[in-house]
């Protein structure tokens, strides 16, 4: 017992390693993380005292915690045994495969993070780029929503700024958890946007498996009450327009609920619109060829910005116009399965998103560039201003809510001529302005925003 063992030194090290390793797992990592959860359990705390709807458990509960539950629950376990059969895999092989996909969609919410960074870097972003406004909002009618309800903001999608923007604009509500596409699924986007609640979705992904996870997920978030904002487009819009919606996410949403036993989801209607795309020509592009597939270039970008920058340090930067938000009409699923009890998801898919629809913003480029495209030829700007004050008090009268900076209409007809005119998508040929034949497509993406106020004006 007492001989003097001689051992490397080398080996020496990797003893006393191993053992100070084992010391920090056992004793030291344990009382950092107690410390560090009881701190965020007084952010939160604080947090909730804040928020008209506070932080749910669910958002809070540990990554590792819910991918056991998930995997682990029933309907998923059929999943894999289904998805082992028809693969001609090994069952072990068939849950690793589930494992990763639950890894993949659930997040890990960071409350400090969340309201600490994302709210003042959505608001910074937003009031640099745009005046940023808000629409048509019932403020009665959005107070009044069940608090025990679990709510959905149900949004157009115009640009990647909506995620920023409505994250602004809902910063005194609550936290919200998006539900987002592959594009964002490379580092740095994806831990900063998992670690603020988000989740991915594969839009495109047709496997069983794959989809009897993410159901399970999103029917567990619902369930619990987190508040979640969902785009049913499925994507951006490539024309301008507000596009049919693809009822995967709704259908998970509305398919397995039950009014007697579970909370209400009450479906909040958001619409966006923006004077200037920033993703428009991409856009543009995308729908001339007739696939969704963007020609991403980072050289692009970074000389996007950097152009930006430029112009901000010699005084020549300007917004980008206006960006505007509306909430309408919030939709309770409780009262709307009393009336709908055949092809439940279909409809309330088409409810939402007439609401979205209809309160859709009309701003100066989308009024200006309607007016151009409805023209015999080249207008003067007295003409112009004339139309375009006819058109918006057409659309007032129907119903639409026209944002009308400094409550002039001509002020509002100039903006919007001289976004347009700085772009070259129209043309000033001395006293008279044309469309450039060019931009013609361009015009016809920022009318198409609000076409469907115009059809109802027409109705």
């Amino acid at each position: 017992m007492n001989r003097v063992v001689e051992l490397p030194l080398w080996v020496l090290i990797l003893i006393l390693a191993f053992a100070v390793f084992s010391a920090l797992e056992r004793v030291f990592v344990p009382s950092v993380r107690w410390f560090l959860r009881r701190r965020m359990q007084r952010v939160v705390a604080k947090l909730n005292s804040k928020l008209e709807r506070p932080i749910e458990p669910f958002k809070l509960a540990r990554r590792h915690d819910m991918i056991q539950r998930i995997i682990y629950t029933p309907c998923v376990m059929e999943a894999v045994t289904e998805y082992a059969r028809e693969e001609g895999v090994p069952e072990n092989v068939a849950f690793e495969k589930a494992t990763k996909y639950a890894q993949e969609i659930v997040p890990s919410f960071s409350a400090s993070l969340y309201f600490g960074f994302a709210i003042k870097a959505s608001k910074w972003l937003s009031t640099m780029l745009y005046r940023v406004r808000l629409g048509h909002f019932d403020e009665a009618a959005i107070r009044g929503i069940d608090p025990d309800a679990t709510v959905i903001f149900v949004m157009n999608h115009r640009s990647n700024m909506d995620y920023v923007l409505v994250t602004y604009l809902a910063a005194q509500r609550s936290a919200l958890s998006y539900a987002v596409g592959e594009w964002a699924r490379v580092w740095p986007l994806q831990p900063l946007i998992k670690s603020m609640g988000a989740y991915f979705i594969r839009r495109k992904s047709r496997n069983v498996l794959y989809r009897r996870v993410l159901a399970l997920y999103v029917q567990l978030a619902t369930e619990s009450g987190v508040t979640q904002a969902v785009f049913p487009e499925g994507g951006l819009s490539l024309d301008g327009t507000v596009r049919p919606p693809k009822l995967g996410l709704l259908n998970y949403m509305v398919s397995e609920f039950d009014p007697e036993t579970q909370r209400d989801v009450v479906f909040v209607p958001v619409a966006l619109n923006y004077d200037r795309v920033m993703e428009d020509r991409v856009l543009i592009s995308a729908g001339e060829k007739g696939e969704r597939k963007f020609g991403f270039s980072l050289k692009k970008m970074l000389g996007f910005v950097g152009k930006q920058i430029k112009f901000k340090f010699m005084g020549r930067f300007h917004r980008f116009g206006y960006a505007a938000v509306s909430f309408g009409s919030p939709l309770s699923l409780k009262d709307f399965v009393k009336d709908h009890t055949d092809n439940l998801t279909e409809a309330i898919g088409e409810e939402l998103m007439n609401r979205v629809r209809h309160v859709v913003p009309v701003l100066p480029v989308p009024l200006v560039a309607t007016v151009m495209l409805q023209a015999d030829g080249p207008l003067t700007q007295k003409e112009l201003v004339a139309q375009v004050e006819d058109l918006a008090q057409q659309l007032e009268h129907r119903g639409a809510h026209v944002h009308i900076p400094r409550h002039s209409l001509t002020y509002a007809a100039e903006v919007g001529l001289r976004m347009l005119t700085l772009r070259r998508m129209v043309q000033q040929d001395g006293e008279t302005y044309q469309i450039n034949g060019k931009e013609i497509t361009a015009l016809q993406f920022y009318a198409a925003s609000i076409a469907h106020h115009l059809d109802a004006v027409a109705a």
